[in-house]
């Protein structure tokens, strides 16, 4: 069941991973084996996460925290921590996930776990990447990617070549976040990582906006959110709607804008997701505004969070 829950959850379907590790909770707790109860736990939390759930991931990923600290279990402490940075971003804590990937990273190097170094890694580059700090994110990821295809781990390689395509999008070298982007999109394709390759088409997507190429843009956001719908992943349908809504937007298509961005924000909403809920107020408010593009974005929803997103005007180039 465990196993079948990590594959289900590595190819996106959520929903039979949720049912698989429901099933080994259920038998740990028969078995009276807390460890694997635990790592059960920590599976649900994942799944959950994934679906937009943060609050019942921090929870359960919490509560295997403390067995694996009860029992000495470094290896199952630093992966819940790991586990536990990425739903506190997916909440919009972004300075507490920082703090948190950097203590796992501590854990796995002192463990010499090599993977895992790398995922803290990757987790620091996404991170720092929302809190404004893009430098640091492309370091983070450069050393993730260099690390990862040391050791050929195809996922991590592909994973830290959107990274490091974001970073560069970030600082606006948009041919070298074009050209890493089709790097993780081929490894995605080879290994049937839906989830991944989900949000790889969305940064291509808004590296095309940024451009302006309109049309390649809202191609990728949509095969991204057709793709996001079948895992039942809320959050990415949000960037994608975010998307088209500033591509209407720009296009002056202002009816079809205000669908895409009232749904954003009523979602971002709905699940707290706290960083999307910004991005939907702002291009909300860019909308409502009788200057139109000439208006001055507000900063103070970012500042707020810890971020210094520093947005001068459309297209937004969203971390």
């Amino acid at each position: 069941m465990l196993s079948l829950g990590d594959t289900y959850r590595m190819v996106g379907d959520f929903n039979l991973a949720v049912k698989s590790y429901t099933n080994a909770v259920e038998i740990a707790k028969q078995t009276r084996d807390p460890i694997t109860l635990a790592d059960a736990g920590v599976g649900l939390g994942l799944s959950l996460r994934a679906m937009g759930r943060w609050k019942d991931a921090i929870k359960l990923i919490r509560e295997a925290k403390k067995t694996y600290r009860r029992n000495g279990d470094r290896q199952g402490l630093a992966f819940t921590l790991w586990a536990e940075a990425g739903a506190l971003r997916i909440k919009g804590d972004i300075p507490t996930a920082i703090d948190t990937f950097r203590e796992a990273r501590k854990i796995f190097d002192s463990l010499k776990d090599v993977h895992g170094t790398g995922y803290c890694l990757c987790g620091l580059g996404g991170t720092s990447r929302i809190a404004g700090r893009f430098r640091r994110s492309l370091k983070y990821y450069t050393s993730a990617n260099r690390l990862f295809s040391g050791i050929k781990d195809r996922f991590g390689t592909a994973y830290s070549y959107c990274g490091i395509g974001n970073a560069f999008r970030m600082i606006k070298y948009y041919d070298g976040a074009l050209a890493n982007f089709r790097k993780a999109v081929r490894l995605y394709k080879r290994f049937g990582d839906m989830v991944s390759y989900s949000y790889t088409l969305w940064s291509l997507g808004t590296t095309y906006k940024m451009i302006g190429n309109f049309s390649k843009a809202r191609d990728n956001f949509m095969r991204a959110m057709r793709l996001f719908k079948k895992t039942k992943d809320p959050r990415g349908i949000i960037y994608c709607r975010l998307g088209l809504g500033e591509i209407d937007l720009l296009d002056g298509n202002r009816a079809v804008a205000r669908k895409h961005l009232s749904a954003s924000l009523h979602a971002s909403t709905k699940y707290g997701f706290a960083v999307e809920k910004c991005h939907a107020k702002t291009l909300t408010a860019y909308m409502n505004s009788e200057r139109g593009f000439f208006r001055k974005i507000d900063d103070g929803c970012y500042n707020r969070l810890g971020l210094k997103l520093n947005f001068r005007g459309l297209p937004l180039n969203i971390p």
